[in-house]
């Protein structure tokens, strides 16, 4: 049941309020959050990090708030200062860590159990799980787990690098580098201005035709029903959340040799991953039947972006329903530290997390930590029972794109 605060008229003359964001508002619901798994390399101490948080998380003003509603302005959600203490935000789960059998198991299970839990919508809104479990790619583990009108997954990356220090260097702070750019030539010709104009053309035209298709969108066109669409009426959800960590030098193999981005190969492997994986939800069809039935399928993504200023929130607010309800798959991505950090000492292993937002059965994110990539999935139960044999074929595309990518290299060379 979703729990709301409501100020009363007294309380509204002496407590400063801030609004929500227009993003903020529509994440309002206690059942939006994110679910962050930060590995370590060591044993991690709990009063550390609880002294750790006390100078450094709570000065976030919307760390040091909750959220409450007021009625003076058409009952809308508003930030009210609170004063906080840590220690009640942080569970240090008393466990028998030496009869746990499968470690992996058991910290998915623990992660999943609290991504199926709503938020607590009468005190700040972010909680702290330390567990001193040695898994296969840590030997502690910290889940926080934050509600998404408190922060996206770039501002809270940016906020997890102002708590750490570089590895290195205990004393100093790491900064996440921007990606680089190819220096560009010079070049005025004949040529050059008529490819510049044919590009225009193209990017003008294709933007025209997404545009319309999105307002379809909006309006009634949905995907087409498969093993992966969740229904977005019935309203019960059971997540499971799960992550698998691969080699980032991969990727940029593939990025290099194909002249492309990280973004570009990231959405290949995913879309490759995807297809293998229906394709098996058709096994019982002949080859002819099985590829007439995919070749019907409407599957498509919702990528969310960060809104600026609006001035109708119900307006935004039903757009965003309809996308996320009309569509298959929520999916983004974001770029974490090119050097390994610590947090309040304690050197980090990789850093995971889930967004549980939007109507769709399926969330696939994708973390970037130094020489790795964190593959995240966040999946309805319900309509995807076999979250592992998805991301293993996620984890199967990109092994077959990098054996064609170091195919054509070796033939490149050759000639």
């Amino acid at each position: 049941m979703e729990k709301k605060n409501f100020l009363e008229r007294d309380d509204l003359e002496t407590m400063s309020m801030e609004p929500l964001s227009p993003m903020s508002q529509m994440l309002s619901s206690p059942n939006l959050f994110i679910v962050i798994t930060f590995g370590f390399k060591t044993k991690c101490n709990p009063s550390t990090f609880v002294e750790g948080f006390k100078t450094t998380l709570i000065n976030a003003p919307r760390f040091s708030s909750k959220m409450v509603i007021n009625y003076k302005k058409n009952g809308e959600p508003v930030w009210i200062p609170v004063s906080i203490r840590v220690e009640d935000h942080v569970t240090v789960p008393d466990l028998d860590y030496p009869n746990i059998e499968n470690p992996d198991q058991f910290l998915e299970d623990y992660t999943s159990r609290i991504a199926n839990i709503p938020m607590d919508m009468s005190k700040p809104l972010w909680e702290l799980h330390l567990l001193n479990i040695k898994t296969s790619n840590a030997e502690s583990v910290l889940l926080a787990k934050i509600h998404h009108s408190v922060g996206d997954g770039m501002s809270l990356m940016s906020l997890l690098l102002a708590c750490s220090r570089k590895t290195s260097d205990p004393s100093a702070l790491i900064s996440n580098s921007p990606a680089t750019k190819k220096p560009v030539k010079s070049m005025i010709s004949a040529w050059w201005l008529i490819a510049g104009l044919w590009f225009m053309i193209r990017v003008t035209f294709t933007t025209l035709v997404e545009f319309f298709k999105l307002m379809l969108t909006t309006c009634f066109l949905r995907d087409t029903e498969n093993p992966l669409m969740g229904n977005p009426e019935d309203g019960t959800q059971s997540w499971k959340v799960i992550h698998r960590i691969i080699s980032f030098d991969d990727v940029k193999l593939v990025k290099n040799t194909m002249n492309m981005k990280v973004n570009d190969v990231l959405l290949g492997m995913t879309q490759a991953g995807l297809s293998r994986y229906l394709t098996t939800k058709y096994d019982g069809y002949t080859m002819a039947q099985k590829k007439k039935i995919l070749e019907k399928i409407r599957f498509r993504g919702a990528v969310a972006i960060n809104l600026r200023p609006a001035t109708n929130i119900e307006s935004v607010e039903a757009f965003g329903k309809r996308i996320f309800g009309n569509t298959s798959l929520a999916f983004s991505n974001v770029k974490g530290p090119d050097e390994e950090i610590s947090l309040f000492g304690h050197p980090i292993s990789y850093v995971a997390g889930s967004a549980l937002v939007g109507s769709q059965a399926l969330n696939i994110h994708f973390i970037s930590y130094v020489n790795k990539i964190i593959i995240n999935l966040a999946v309805d139960t319900t309509t995807i029972p076999d979250p592992h044999q998805l991301c293993d074929e996620i984890v199967e595309a990109l092994k077959i794109i990098k054996s064609a990518v170091q195919e054509k290299r070796s033939h490149n060379m050759e000639v």
